[in-house]
């Protein structure tokens, strides 16, 4: 009878031991991919290579944030044309206007890296 509870006993524990190496081999792995992004960043070629390409060129904040408002009014404006127009060609006017209420988040998040590269 001994044998037999032995042979069925278990080692108990929060996380198998296969699952705690997987574990602790992708934390090695994710922590040498966060040093190598933290030291390619810490240079400073990605985040301005943009900005500063905008700002020899005269560029500033505002200009993009005035561009990013005027953008929301267009959208505005063409999605009300697009109601007004034949039902054949109302698809392509309100996909129209979709894409251009695209581009003011993305014209406002260039604005302030261009603010915050002064």
């Amino acid at each position: 009878m001994g044998v037999i509870r032995h042979m069925y006993r278990q080692d108990v524990r929060p996380t198998p031991m296969g699952q705690r190496l997987a574990v602790e081999s992708r934390r090695e792995r994710e922590s040498s991919v966060v040093i190598v992004k933290a030291s390619y960043l810490g240079r400073g070629n990605v985040h301005t290579m943009l900005t500063r390409w905008l700002h020899e060129r005269g560029v500033r904040g505002w200009h993009l944030h005035v561009a990013s408002m005027a953008s929301v009014g267009l959208c505005i404006s063409l999605w009300i044309r697009a109601k007004t127009v034949d039902q054949d060609e109302r698809g392509n006017a309100e996909r129209r206007a979709l894409f251009v209420g695209l581009w003011p988040p993305t014209m406002w998040l260039i604005g302030d890296s261009l603010e915050k590269h002064d």
